[in-house]
């Protein structure tokens, strides 16, 4: 690693001006699970400047806002965990932070960082996708708001610029008649890197007919998004078993048609549309 600047600055003004001034130059810190294992891989090239934010106030929390839900992108994992405002209205969010890594990791790592970073097994962005999520980015010259859903342009990449600091995320509160899961499948129980996730939210009417359906896989493809062709299969009927495992299987397809088949497909092919029926089964 070699030598680089260390500022930690207690606002975010400050933050943003340090981004501007150092550019492509400068890494932000925030819980560092990542950005501190990255700078020690051989080859990484070491940044001018880092600058931790971690020591901004405005940035932690979790809170409501109406019908909204804020969190606070220095918010942990285990903060989310533990949060009762996530349990009832955003319990796949919930879930979710309870698979990531082990009690230390959950203890440091924020869900901030699991956005910035962008690697395709995060396991906050599925559901985060799933409750219509959007996120409000912040420089010196302003910020912008943006859905979760289309920031993301490929692994370790997202729209952000370099003197952008994530600074919100928002979503609404799931109806009192909506359901979630989440569900990875990793290498062992525990401290695992998602192989396959899926997070699903279904809102049914008081008839029974499905009103609403969300379902977001995680690292399945190049980058994350809401299988419309299978969500539309389930919207205004009836469900049944075999109606969530034909909703898997176009999950299954419609990942095929993006990635191509190659030595893991099938592995995958399956395993998704298993891993989709049994999240609509766990909503149903």
């Amino acid at each position: 690693m070699r030598p680089f600047d260390y500022y930690s600055p207690y606002s975010l003004t400050d933050a943003c001006n340090l981004l501007a001034d150092f550019g492509t130059n400068a890494r932000i810190l925030a819980g560092g699970t990542d950005v501190l294992v990255e700078l020690r891989r051989p080859g990484t090239a070491s940044p001018k400047a880092i600058v931790d934010i971690s020591r901004i106030a405005s940035l932690r929390g979790i809170r409501e806002s109406g019908n909204l839900i804020l969190i606070g992108p220095l918010t942990t994992h285990a903060e989310v965990l533990r949060s009762e405002v996530i349990g009832t209205y955003a319990p796949l969010l919930r879930v979710a932070a309870s698979t990531i890594g082990s009690p230390q990791i959950r203890n440091r790592g924020t869900v901030g960082g699991n956005l910035m970073n962008a690697a395709t097994c995060a396991d906050a962005v599925p559901p985060l996708i799933a409750l219509n999520a959007e996120i409000r980015l912040t420089s010196s010259s302003g910020e912008r708001s943006i859905s979760l859903s289309e920031f993301f342009v490929k692994p370790y990449t997202t729209t952000a610029r370099h003197d952008e600091v994530l600074t919100e995320i928002r979503f609404p509160k799931l109806l009192q008649n909506a359901r979630s899961s989440f569900i990875k499948l990793g290498r062992r129980n525990a401290l695992s890197i998602a192989r396959l996730s899926v997070a699903a939210v279904l809102v049914k009417n008081s008839d029974g007919v499905v009103a609403d359906a969300r379902i977001v896989p995680g690292a399945a493809f190049p980058k994350w998004q809401r299988i419309a062709s299978a969500e539309n299969l389930l919207i205004g009927k009836k469900l049944s078993k075999e109606l969530m495992a034909e909703a898997g299987q176009k999950v299954s397809e419609v990942m095929i048609s993006f990635t191509g088949r190659r030595w893991s497909t099938e592995y995958k092919e399956p395993v998704i549309a298993v891993l989709v029926r049994r999240a609509l089964e766990a909503c149903a």
